[in-house]
């Protein structure tokens, strides 16, 4: 397992793809990497049904898929952002398992580690460093699955820092608008990932157990209506439909926005900063009046942002069906952008 901050794939480079295997659905990004940029080759997106690794393989296969860089999330994997004591990269890899134990939950025999030092140079001669571990189980599972569909993973990923680096990539530090501290929400079907960056270097990341199929379950049930209608109901509602499923979201919506805040709340506590702007990407980010609901549970502004801000379209790329889907995208591009 390889995680890495800002670990862009070298320009001489031909081809990288990013696979990320959500519990809603599955997506692809294909990139080239040039000299003179990033370019998007291909992207796809296919919703999963209840036989998982027959979908993988259905995906991958007709794609041709045959290397690429995945990603796991969810109760499973843990990101922590810590001091240790200054060292190298070299000594910390060394040191990790030691370290780590002070700061995880998990039995470190039972986990894969990894860190990366994001800042070498804190007072008392110590070092800020994100550590993130995946429990074995995780790992393994989602290792037979890829052999299944006949996929050599390249690298293993956590999604939150497949999202940060997306970002990171897309908008540098110098285009932040002039907001210091900025949160991204990724909401899948599932879960929501939460990541604090501070100048562009995550200082908090935490997965939030709500996610869109939550909330289509409850139009369901509000409506009596199957998924598939409940789903059109809470995408794009009409008439006096739309006074109705606002005011059905709202508490969920709530919930979630107060989840948020405490983490917010949290971080401010021990920085000198507030969190000026919130960015929404995510399957679920598509919700009906999401971004102005959060923004009133949160007190904070909430935008979308484009996951290929900064990346170049290739020919007989469909940009219409891409603009449709690309924020669902944003996992994806943060994996296909690794090395």
């Amino acid at each position: 397992m390889k995680f890495k901050l800002g670990g862009f794939a070298n320009p001489k480079e031909k081809l990288s793809v990013g696979l990320d295997i959500g519990s809603g659905s599955i997506k692809s990004v294909q990139l080239r990497f040039r000299q003179s940029g990033v370019e998007l080759c291909e992207f796809g997106l296919t919703e999963i049904p209840a036989d998982t690794g027959r979908a993988v393989a259905g995906f991958t296969q007709p794609r041709n898929i045959k290397l690429a860089n995945i990603s796991v999330s969810g109760p499973s994997t843990l990101i922590r952002y810590v001091n240790f004591p200054k060292m190298d990269p070299s000594e910390l890899q060394q040191a990790l398992k030691f370290e780590a134990q002070k700061h995880i939950p998990f039995p470190v025999d039972e986990v894969n580690l990894d860190g990366y030092i994001l800042k070498p140079d804190l007072p008392g001669n110590l070092m800020l460093v994100l550590l993130a571990a995946v429990k074995n189980d995780l790992i393994s599972g989602r290792l037979k699955l890829m052999e299944e569909a006949g996929v050599k993973p390249n690298l293993i990923d956590i999604d939150s820092v497949a999202l940060i680096n997306a970002y990171n990539f897309n908008y540098p530090v110098e285009n932040s608008g002039g907001h210091r501290v900025v949160a991204l929400v990724n909401i899948g079907a599932s879960m929501a990932n939460l990541n604090i960056l501070e100048d562009g270097i995550p200082r908090l990341s935490r997965d939030i157990h709500t996610g869109g199929a939550v909330f289509t379950q409850k139009l369901a049930d509000i409506f009596a209506v199957d998924l598939a209608a409940a789903e059109k109901l809470k995408l794009s509602p009409e008439g006096e439909n739309r006074d109705k499923v606002r005011a059905a979201m709202e508490p969920m919506l709530a919930n979630l926005g107060q989840e948020i805040r405490t983490s917010f709340d949290f971080y401010e506590s021990q920085s000198a900063v507030s969190v000026g702007k919130i960015l929404v990407s995510g399957g679920s980010s598509y919700f009906s009046g999401l971004k102005d609901m959060l923004s009133a549970s949160t007190g904070i502004a909430v935008e979308d942002w484009d996951p290929f801000n900064k990346i170049s379209l290739a020919g007989g790329v469909d940009a219409a069906a891409l603009k449709k889907v690309s924020s669902q995208l944003a996992v994806a591009v943060g994996l296909a952008l690794r090395q």
